[in-house]
């Protein structure tokens, strides 16, 4: 029997996707995935509603978030599995990080103003009410706005970081998001760990640092991963014994990426489930990972 359909990287309205959380999981069914991780940005709160959808259907939820973090001004997103969403310390982080998201969004769109015709109402309407907003809600408001032609065309241009008006965001360090995940139980993956626009996020010291906290996998079938960085990653989840994971980083209409672009292998999966402590999978009807 063929492994698993496994997509371990989606975003739904609740952060800067496009589609509801239980329109998101009707989506992964429709597609013929098996499994699909529901990883909003710095949130939990679209979990009930995709729990709620995916009992009906024959399909295995692993609720999630995407925990922002920092390096200096470079931006490392940590993937956390199958947390406890009420932990206190994780509970209490993420809402720093959406009200510094909140705050940053605000003063950029202030700037934009100056020489654009854009408002933060504008911005507002793009979002969900509690969404956690961040660049793709201004994105989507300069293109209702008519000043770019799509998400990608305005952080290519408006809210490219050499426009002058983008700014960086409060966020903790990766080893602090790699402790908060697994104080809350979950099991943390670095996302995109060798995105184009970036290089390589971490070096192996910095690595090494993440594996003594508890640094779970990394995540190397992503499009945004170059060759030889994905080569590295390799090499890095074989000394440092990480499982590595493939997911699409799905968006609905605001990214290009599609659902189950790339997958996870089934034993990458059964480690998460298995090192996990905060939550469970949400076995749907029928689902092949039951």
């Amino acid at each position: 029997m063929p492994d698993p359909f496994i997509d371990l990287h989606t975003h739904s309205s609740v952060s800067d996707g496009t589609e509801p959380p239980a329109a998101l999981v009707r989506a992964a069914a429709a597609a013929g995935l098996d499994g699909v991780a529901l990883t909003d940005h710095d949130t939990t709160s679209g979990w009930s509603d995709a729990i709620d959808a995916v009992r009906g259907l024959p399909l295995t939820l692993v609720p999630g978030l995407e925990l922002s973090t920092r390096v200096g001004y470079r931006s490392v997103h940590v993937l956390g599995y199958l947390v406890d969403p009420d932990d206190p310390g994780l509970v209490a982080e993420t809402g720093r990080i959406r009200d510094g998201r909140l705050a940053r969004a605000r003063r950029m769109v202030d700037r934009i103003g100056q020489d654009h015709p854009i408002t933060w109402d504008d911005v507002l309407a793009q979002a969900r009410p509690g969404a956690t907003i961040g660049r793709p809600h201004i994105a989507d408001a300069l293109v209702a706005r008519g000043l770019e032609s799509d998400r990608s065309a305005a952080f290519r241009g408006i809210l490219h970081p050499a426009s002058g008006y983008y700014e960086p965001h409060e966020a903790p360090s990766p080893l602090r998001g790699v402790e908060l995940i697994r104080g809350a139980g979950g099991v943390p993956v670095i996302a995109h760990p060798a995105a184009s626009s970036r290089g390589i996020v971490i070096d192996e010291p910095a690595l090494r640092e993440l594996v003594d906290a508890g640094l779970g996998g990394l995540e190397v079938d992503h499009r945004e991963n170059l060759a030889h960085g994905k080569r590295t990653l390799l090499e890095w989840a074989d000394r440092y014994g990480l499982f590595v994971t493939g997911s699409s980083d799905y968006h609905g209409t605001g990214k290009p990426n599609r659902l189950g672009e790339h997958r996870t292998a089934r034993r990458s999966f059964d480690a998460i489930v298995t090192q996990a402590t905060g939550a469970d999978p949400v076995v749907g009807p029928g689902s092949r990972l039951s």
